[in-house]
């Protein structure tokens, strides 16, 4: 049994998906073929879910905190085994909606594993064991990635979870370790932190969030602190001794050696592409430390194959592997003034409390890279909205270059920066200098002011601190 397609598309996440879709309107015969669960591990076991559980903390800090808006809110408590159904019935939700969107764009689901059989040619195992053959002008290979293992840090589902096994715990860990302080580290040791358990971050950098401008880290690392969290840098878990209900995890800072006893441990020490088993090395793909080689389009060398997504490399972002696939899929369609994108405006976010967002370079990066810069700042404490919201903590930074008045980098911390940081991007997207950006009226009263006042800060204009 053989068909054949204008172009497959391997991976149904949300590179491979959307890709899919972007091909059938340009007119092209698409087959998507995913062995699991479409929505990839963004939709299913990533940013959906765990923005569901975040939501649930979320709501119940603001339970407890009732009286501080005049609220007389009687005894709190939470079901876990309800928070974790709420999330999981999201992310069917979802899931859901994507084949309802394929379907509609006409776009070939297929369930099964593919395996590169030759130039334009692939073989797919069914769930009922048997193989489809088909063959195709153009392939994109958008398998995505899963949680990086070492040998002495391998996670068993039971005592050591990876992201995945947080997200659907069977017991609320009273003491928790979480292994890496990225985004997906930080934020569950913010969900866990919220329901109660006691939470010790450990990090190898010399700060949590360590990719994120060192102010905010600091900033974020402090608030951590101050509602709880144990916060180890310059360290590392060289030995984790499994007891019988319990993990006792060696902790080595500077020298140092201690061990810390805990119920759960989650390792969130990022991720590797899922490039096995595919027979990309039977027509030269190129990998490299666990990602597949490609240009600026996402074509990878090789005549009609492409790569996109997290098994592309990083920043191992939903949003970044969208906007790729949509990117190959026009290059291959010959859609005229194409641009490749641009990974410097490609934005970050993490959905602790509080949130951080940053989009662009952080400011030693910037001065790294030759910039003479003016830095600007604002406190949310500032901001007549925020007040409101009893949201008073975080801050808004922005960068420019001293000479051109280009918006070098932004970056955020505090209640609801994730939606906010979107302003920087169109305005860095659109090459934006702070002239612009200082004559844009903001509404008030809202959050987004002090992205304005934080660009007057940064050269001495700011009104309201």
């Amino acid at each position: 049994m053989s068909q054949s397609f204008d172009l497959v598309v391997v991976g149904g996440g949300p590179g491979g998906y959307v890709a899919a879709i972007r091909g059938a309107q340009l007119g092209m015969n698409v087959a998507c073929i995913e062995r699991e669960h479409l929505g990839g591990i963004c939709l299913n076991w990533g940013c959906i879910p765990t923005k569901a559980l975040l939501r649930s903390a979320e709501v119940l800090h603001l339970a407890k905190h009732g009286a501080d808006f005049g609220l007389k809110i009687g005894q709190i408590e939470f079901d876990l085994e309800a928070i974790v159904k709420r999330s999981r019935g999201v992310a069917s939700q979802m899931n859901g909606g994507i084949k309802s969107l394929l379907k509609k764009n006409k776009v070939t689901h297929i369930e099964g594993e593919a395996k590169v059989a030759g130039q334009g040619k692939l073989t797919v195992k069914g769930k009922d064991g048997k193989n489809t053959e088909l063959t195709a002008k153009e392939i994109i290979i958008a398998t995505g990635a899963r949680a990086r293992e070492l040998p002495h840090l391998k996670a068993d589902g039971e005592l050591i979870w990876t992201y995945k096994h947080a997200l659907t715990p069977n017991v609320m860990p009273k003491k928790l370790l979480v292994i890496g302080s990225g985004a997906i580290g930080i934020e569950f040791a913010s969900f866990f932190n919220e329901l109660g358990s006691d939470v010790t971050v450990v990090e190898m950098m010399d700060r949590v969030l360590p990719v994120e401008d060192a102010d905010i880290s600091k900033f974020a690392e402090k608030s951590f602190k101050k509602q709880g969290m144990k916060i180890k840098t310059h360290a590392s878990v060289t030995e984790l001794k499994k007891g019988e209900n319990n993990v006792t995890c060696v902790v080595e800072a500077k020298g140092k050696k201690e061990e810390i006893t805990v119920d759960r441990v989650i390792v969130a020490i990022g991720i590797t592409g899922n490039i096995e088993n595919l027979g990309l090395e039977d027509v030269g793909i190129k990998t490299d430390r666990g990602h597949i080689v490609t240009d600026k389009w996402g074509h990878t060398g090789v005549d009609g194959f492409w790569a996109i997504g997290d098994v592309a490399g990083a920043p191992w972002l939903a949003h970044k592997a969208s906007h790729e696939g949509v990117i190959a899929v026009e290059k291959i369609a010959g859609v005229k003034g194409l641009h490749p994108m641009d990974k410097g405006n490609i934005p970050g976010c993490t959905y602790c409390r509080p949130q951080v967002a940053s989009v662009g370079l952080t400011e030693v990066k910037a001065k790294e890279q030759g910039f003479d810069v003016r830095v600007g700042s604002f406190p949310f404490i500032g901001n007549g909205k925020a007040v409101a919201l009893g949201e008073p903590e975080g801050l808004v930074k922005t960068i420019f270059d001293k000479k051109t008045g280009e918006l070098l980098g932004a970056h955020m911390v505090g209640a609801e920066v994730t939606e906010m940081i979107q302003g920087y991007v169109v305005a860095r997207t659109l090459e934006t200098t702070e002239a612009e950006l200082m004559h844009t009226v903001f509404p008030h009263p809202t959050l987004s002011e002090m992205m304005h006042e934080s660009v007057l800060d940064a050269y001495g204009r700011a009104i309201h601190f």
